[in-house]
């Protein structure tokens, strides 16, 4: 691993993203746990009684018996099909089993519920593996953004989907939340400099204006927000106030936030690099050379942000193709209106977001000031030979 090195100013901002975490992860739920009706448990299927199921065409209904061995103890468990394909589960001997326990369960003579396989353990593996390819591949950057990773995961869990629940307008609560995370990811890893700021600035202004883009065509287009998942379960659970339009807006800017992040860091990043190469431009010539960084990215960005939606409803798109059905007759449904409102959304965000962060980087590096002063340590040491000999 790369050696990793801090500045003071650097641990004082990680202590304090540790802090506000904490204090987060200390914010009680909004309801107590729904273990409170049984305690799920790891088991493992020994053995499985599929006589209770039956095929209607491509889809199993009925009831799966299954054995499993909790903690040495063997209990029955029952596992329901619906005919449910996003739901269903079918269990094989050998398999990882999540069960309900209740108290008083007795080995042998308790039925359990089969709630679904276990995975947690592959997925705290993957977790670790990508911790540790981050930290080994980006040294002290990796660990910062590791931290950021983090950070984002609990900001989102602990204020977005809570303040939302609570009755809080969902978009404009997902944009704080998303200034207060592009902050923090941006002042991790560049630093609070000159960089940083401009960075910010440029991601929070290309977002706000998606949002706002996002309000106007979420209107005009007729998109209502139900074509979110769990929507209608949501309603069912004592939620029927929800406003699932801004909460899809609310959706709509958080999937794009992180490509806006990107895109801006790279701008900033790259007059940050123009400008010590040739501390005499001044703030119009750097924002000009900001302008042609961000034209040769924002042609990439907009094709990987189409890709990654684009990829969420490959299956809806084969369905229409399957049928045929003519494309301007499935680009007017509902479901795929939806989601090009959300694809050319976001694309509008990152198409902005380049002007915005090249005119502020070329404002905070024009001048003709050094840059280096605040965003790196010590100088290289050729750097200071050079220096010493001079002197000499």
């Amino acid at each position: 691993m790369k050696h990793v090195r801090f500045r003071k100013r650097e641990i004082l901002f990680i202590a304090g993203v540790l802090l506000v975490s904490a204090v987060l992860l200390c914010i009680p739920p909004l309801h107590p746990s729904s273990e409170r009706d049984g305690r799920a448990v790891r088991g493992i299927v020994t053995s499985v009684d599929d006589s209770g199921l039956s095929r209607h065409g491509l889809l199993l209904y009925g009831s799966q018996k299954l054995e499993v061995e909790v903690r040495g103890e063997r209990f029955t468990a029952n596992n329901e099909l619906r005919g449910q394909m996003e739901l269903d589960k079918v269990f094989r001997p050998g398999d990882a089993a999540v069960v309900i326990l209740h108290p008083g369960d007795r080995p042998g003579r308790s039925v359990l519920t089969a709630q679904d396989h276990h995975r947690n353990y592959w997925s705290f593996a993957l977790f670790a593996g990508f911790c540790l390819l981050l930290c080994v591949f980006g040294g002290a950057t990796g660990v910062k953004a590791l931290f950021s990773f983090v950070f984002s995961c609990i900001a989102i869990w602990k204020l977005v989907i809570p303040l939302v629940l609570r009755g809080w307008p969902a978009s404009w609560t997902i944009l704080a939340v998303v200034a207060v995370l592009t902050a923090v990811i941006t002042f991790l890893v560049a630093g609070v400099t000159r960089k940083g700021v401009a960075a910010f600035s440029g991601a929070v202004s290309g977002v706000f204006a998606g949002l706002l883009m996002a309000h106007v065509f979420g209107r005009l287009m007729h998109i209502n927000g139900a074509v979110l998942p769990y929507v209608q379960t949501l309603f069912y659970c004592g939620y029927e106030f929800l406003d699932i339009r801004d909460l899809f807006i609310g959706a709509m800017v958080l999937a794009c936030s992180g490509a806006v992040m990107d895109l801006a860091m790279d701008i900033a990043s790259g007059v940050e690099e123009v400008s010590f190469r040739n501390p005499a431009l001044s703030g119009r010539e750097l924002t000009r050379s900001g302008m042609r960084i961000g034209k040769s990215v924002v042609g990439t960005m907009t094709t990987t942000l189409l890709l990654a939606y684009s990829g969420g409803y490959i299956s809806l798109l084969m369905m229409f193709y399957a049928q045929g059905t003519p494309v301007p007759e499935f680009l007017n449904s509902t479901l795929v209106a939806s989601e090009l409102v959300k694809t050319l959304i976001g694309s509008f965000s990152l198409v902005l977001v380049a002007p915005f962060t090249a005119v502020i980087s070329g404002r905070l590096f024009g001048g003709g000031i050094s840059v280096r002063k605040d965003v790196s340590g010590p100088p290289p040491l050729a750097l200071r030979i050079r220096r010493f000999r001079s002197r000499k």
